[in-house]
């Protein structure tokens, strides 16, 4: 079969490389893609909101599947486009893809159907909000309601920088329309986890457990970026935290979308908050995350492609999802100054320090072509993946394979898993 990839990231990268690996599949292209996917996919120059283009092209080269990465073209209502063309896509329609593109609308639905998350308010305009702020207690978290690369979230520890913050989301329109509306939450302390799951109107089956660090400094220090690295499972997710999602947050959430007439078909990230009362939902995204994808999928045993086609045919029952018995752990090497200013452009040097490493694994997030050299070509250049028999020994080899790789104003975080230690 054809499958189609859409999206051009580090997750598209390890979504293609374990798409290659499916018996099923003889040709993968993927729009746009980058650097890294070309070693897989044929990559076609079609951006991820070209919706059109993308339909003629799945019709024209007889795609069999479409496999969408990315959150904007989800929750623009890709899925929709291709469904109504009658081609097989893999990925949430724009009515169930609100719960990743509306935080006032899965906020909303948590409340109503009792699932655990932090108390809030929503709020569409600023005075209002800024009313709200004079008597709240501290710290607060600020969100913008819609899709924002993953920086839409302000942790506010005085008034001072609450009301400021609203400036910025709503007044500044440093987001665009995503803070044309905003969820104020109260400020929830405990570990982070994040949950990856796959879904099909139904039934949900759980993928193992992943740790996200979202600043780009060490120490959880500076900007909030996409994401500097992550490591897999977590070891603050037990059986305790497991038994008690899977009770009311993993199918409440599902049959939730599902009375609201939202089946949702595709992923569902849960990113979770293990607080003193319990587990409580951070946010929902509705596709794979990134770079939680680079470490999950390299453990996962089964095929892909079986998988999708289970979501999409609504027997994913079936299916029996299997993880190996290990750990993985991935280090964004960024360009330096990332999320902010920084420069393109630089080649970058030590690909074939990977070729025929068991365990190892190098995906490619912002990386193009400039004649027969790679370049770096955004703020995440590489997610170094690897693997070992504990999290520890991964993050150790992790660690050790970044040295394999080079480019000018190369930059990562240096604590990545650190939180293994005190585990």
């Amino acid at each position: 079969m054809k499958v189609l990839i859409v999206g051009s990231g580090g997750r598209e990268h390890a979504i293609a490389w374990k798409v290659a690996q499916s018996k099923k599949v003889t040709k993968i292209y993927c729009a746009p893609g980058n650097a890294g996917i070309s070693e897989f996919a044929e990559c076609v120059n079609i951006g991820a909101m070209e919706f059109d283009k993308l339909v003629a092209f799945a019709k024209e080269n007889e795609i069999d599947l479409t496999v969408i990465g990315m959150d904007d073209p989800l929750v623009g209502g890709v899925v929709d486009a291709f469904e109504k063309e009658g081609l097989r896509v893999f990925g949430p329609r724009k009515n169930a893809a609100i719960l990743e593109g509306s935080k006032a609308f899965s906020k909303d639905l948590m409340k109503k159907y009792n699932i655990p998350t932090a108390a809030y308010e929503n709020f569409d305009s600023p005075e209002a909000a800024l009313k709200y702020l004079e008597t709240a207690k501290m710290p607060i978290v600020l969100k913008a309601d819609g899709l924002a690369l993953g920086k839409g979230v302000l942790i506010c520890n005085t008034r001072e920088e609450a009301m400021e913050g609203v400036k910025t989301l709503m007044l500044d329109k440093q987001f665009g329309d995503a803070g044309n509306t905003i969820v104020i939450e109260e400020f929830m302390t405990g570990r982070e986890v994040s949950v990856l799951s796959f879904v099909d109107g139904n039934t949900i089956k759980i993928m193992t457990s992943a740790q996200d660090h979202k600043r780009a400094k060490d120490g959880d220090q500076g900007l909030n970026t996409g994401g500097m690295g992550t490591f897999s499972p977590s070891p603050f997710y037990t059986k305790e935290v497991d038994d008690f999602c899977r009770k009311y947050i993993y199918q409440a959430s599902v049959d939730a979308m599902k009375a609201e007439g939202r089946e949702f078909k595709g992923i569902i990230f849960f990113g979770l908050m293990l607080t003193e009362e319990g587990p409580k939902v951070l946010e929902y995204n509705a596709r794979f995350g990134d770079p939680e994808t680079q470490v999950v999928l390299p453990r996962m045993k089964n095929d892909i492609v079986e998988v999708f086609e289970a979501c999409i045919d609504g027997t994913l029952d079936k299916i029996d999802l299997q993880f190996e018995d290990n750990a993985a752990v991935c280090v964004v090497l960024a360009s330096d100054g990332y999320p902010e200013h920084y420069e393109k452009g630089f080649k970058i040097t030590g690909f074939e320090n990977f070729k025929d490493k068991e365990g190892y694994y190098v995906f490619h997030a912002g990386t193009k072509f400039d004649g027969d050299n790679i370049v770096t070509n955004g703020g995440r250049v590489l997610g170094v993946v690897a693997k070992g028999e504990n999290l520890k020994a991964a993050r150790a080899e992790a660690y050790e394979a970044t040295k394999l790789i080079e480019f000018e104003n190369k930059y990562m975080r240096n604590d990545i898993g650190k939180a293994i230690d005190e585990a």
